[in-house]
């Protein structure tokens, strides 16, 4: 009986290995070693990659053996794209992008078709003129539904700093203009800010407007600000912080209850060790808070997410990286690790806390998603001789719809690298029956790529080394796409050219 046991879990044990496969793209030796590149996604067997250098911009097309069929360059572009953004549909994507043309802002879109070609004309969305300065950071904004049929293209005029002026333009699915919007916001304090813009499937828009210390490193107020798809106004509503300081604020729209979830790590000090997480749960059909809750880490799991060092600072390296939502209304949350060494000099969680981003001498201020970036990727590279990026362990933690902490585990890692975040942090594949891992460990002079996945349950499972590991390969993970129920496509480089690699679990 143990006998057969032991060969029914190496039986088990080589089908996961074998479940695993990586298919490489070749080298584009024609493509710039400083090429920035977005995978697309998948469209009809068709895996698309966008890439750009310079004023080169190309959509390259392989197929389901990552070779490549075609490469289509998007010769409607300008010569200076300041930014491009994608939405995927399942038989056509679009393209947006916008570009400054003298004194004037444009933004634009088009169709992509399964072939890489751009289908129909290009369609314009937005202008604004009398900007009399080059611009090189972007003024539209992009968000749109959690279904895809709303999308809302806006931008903040900060030029008054006591009233900021948000332009709001919602579309359908074909582009088609539903309401177009001027909304003045009320800025009164002098560390208020906007943030967290997200979309709703009736096209209703959320964010939150913030106020921070005189030191701008907490905050102490926050108001969720709603604004119905088809009207000009908006509704605010301050909400209870019961004496805590709060960091970086997510919010998370669940469609299927109709709330949204903000969640955040919080301190009882300014400046204070992160104690644990802040949730609040509001109901969008009655306007109001159903829950507000926080959760303080306790001794133990502090030590389990980082055992070295005081552990009253053991999440202060911590920041919010995923909230995926489940159908009963609980949520998982996943925070990373991340922090800097400068020159010698260590980088904190306050070093990339607010300030620069949104108090600009421009009348336009831009708002990117911090979703899926590190901290330091908002406020730009930074100019010292030497900097070394550090993605440490993975704390993922299950709350039930009260709010309540059901389980946490740790997903452990250390990794490093200088002058460049590429090659470290974490790609994620949500399958249904569990979420993926996959990133970078050192081992010896090489580097492996390691797959580890967590169940609902919340148990760690380490899979197997992939198989194809061809050598040569540095695999990018952070910037990994799915593509399938079981698919991602991973950026990799292949000495020194950007190649592509397509993971089957």
């Amino acid at each position: 009986m143990t006998r057969l046991v032991a060969l029914l879990l190496c039986s088990m044990a080589l089908c996961g290995a074998q479940a695993q496969r990586i298919t490489y793209s070749e080298p584009d030796r024609d493509d710039a070693r400083t090429l920035n590149f977005e995978v697309m996604g998948k469209m009809n067997g068709r895996i698309l990659v966008y890439k750009s250098y310079r004023d080169q911009y190309f959509i390259s097309v392989f197929d389901n053996d990552m070779k490549l069929v075609s490469k289509n360059k998007l010769d409607f572009f300008p010569e200076r794209v300041l930014n491009t953004e994608f939405i995927q549909y399942s038989d056509f994507m679009y393209v947006f992008y916008q570009y400054q043309k003298r004194s004037v802002m444009y933004y634009m879109a088009a169709r992509i078709g399964a072939d890489g070609k751009k289908i129909g004309d290009v369609i314009p969305l937005d202008t604004t003129a009398n900007i009399n300065y080059t611009s090189n950071t972007k003024i539209n904004s992009l968000i749109y539904s959690e279904d895809k049929q709303k999308i809302m293209v806006f931008k903040i005029n900060s030029h008054n700093d006591r009233t900021y002026l948000v332009t709001t333009s919602l579309f359908d699915k074909d582009l088609k203009l539903l309401k177009k919007s001027y909304t003045s916001i009320p800025m009164p304090q002098r560390n208020d800010f906007l943030s967290e813009f997200t979309l709703d499937n009736d096209g209703d828009m959320v964010c939150v407007k913030a106020s921070g210390t005189s030191q701008n490193d907490n905050l102490n107020k926050i108001t969720l600000l709603t604004k119905p798809a088809m009207q000009d106004g908006y509704t605010a509503a301050d909400l209870k912080l019961n004496n805590i300081y709060l960091d970086d604020i997510r919010i998370k729209v669940d469609n299927l209850n109709k709330h949204y979830l903000l969640c955040s790590f919080f301190s009882k000090l300014r400046r204070g060790n992160m104690e644990g997480l802040y949730y609040c749960l509001w109901d969008k059909q009655q306007g109001k808070e159903m829950l507000t809750a926080t959760t303080v880490f306790s001794d133990e799991f502090r030590a389990d997410a980082k055992s070295d060092g005081n552990l009253k600072a053991a999440f202060n390296d911590f920041f919010l990286k995923n909230v995926v939502l489940r159908k009963d209304g609980g949520f998982l949350v996943m925070a990373e690790s991340a922090y800097t060494t400068s020159r010698g000099n260590p980088l904190n969680r306050w070093d990339y806390l607010y300030g620069s981003p949104y108090w600009m001498p421009m009348d336009y201020y831009s708002w990117n998603s911090p979703w899926g970036y590190y901290p330091w990727w908002r406020y730009g590279a930074f100019n010292n001789a030497l900097t070394r990026y550090f993605a440490d362990n993975i704390a993922v933690i299950s709350f039930d719809p009260s709010g309540k902490m059901e389980w946490s585990n740790v997903i452990r890692k250390s990794q490093y690298d200088d002058n460049t975040d590429n090659f470290i942090g974490y790609g994620m594949m949500n399958s249904g029956s569990e979420i993926h891992f996959i990133f970078n460990m050192q081992e010896k002079r090489d580097m492996i790529l390691f797959d580890q996945s967590i169940t609902p349950d919340g148990q760690i499972n380490r899979n197997p080394t992939f198989k194809n590991m061809d050598k040569g390969y540095d695999f990018m993970p952070r910037h990994a796409k799915q593509v399938g129920a079981h698919q991602l496509v991973v950026p990799c480089q292949y000495r020194g050219y950007t190649c592509f690699a397509k993971i089957e679990f």
